[in-house]
């Protein structure tokens, strides 16, 4: 997959959420196998499971914002690093909710 087409949702996710998807992927979704995992409660691991769904939607929603694409962009083209690209958008957002 081309960097550019990566979705958005994936790029806001943080490098833990991506190990927890793939470890769920590779699991065929069983969270009582994640929760065997991680080494915690089954409550726990939908808590966490349940958080990161809400994430991806938040972000959903956030994508359509053109400043947001904007930022995501330049960290696409590599004129600025993703990270970087992370802290500017929460800080945007974090003032946005402060409105």
């Amino acid at each position: 997959m081309d960097s550019k087409n990566v979705p958005s949702w994936i790029l806001s996710l943080e490098s833990e959420d991506l190990e927890f998807i793939k470890n769920f992927v590779l699991n065929s979704g069983s969270l009582k196998e994640i929760a065997k995992i991680y080494e915690v409660s089954y409550p726990t691991v939908r808590i966490k499971l349940d958080r990161l769904i809400e994430k991806i939607k938040i972000n959903d929603v956030i994508d359509n914002e053109e400043f947001i694409k904007f930022i995501k962009r330049l960290s696409i083209d590599d004129r600025i690093s993703l990270e970087d690209a992370k802290l500017i958008i929460e800080k945007y957002k974090q003032e946005k909710d402060e409105k």
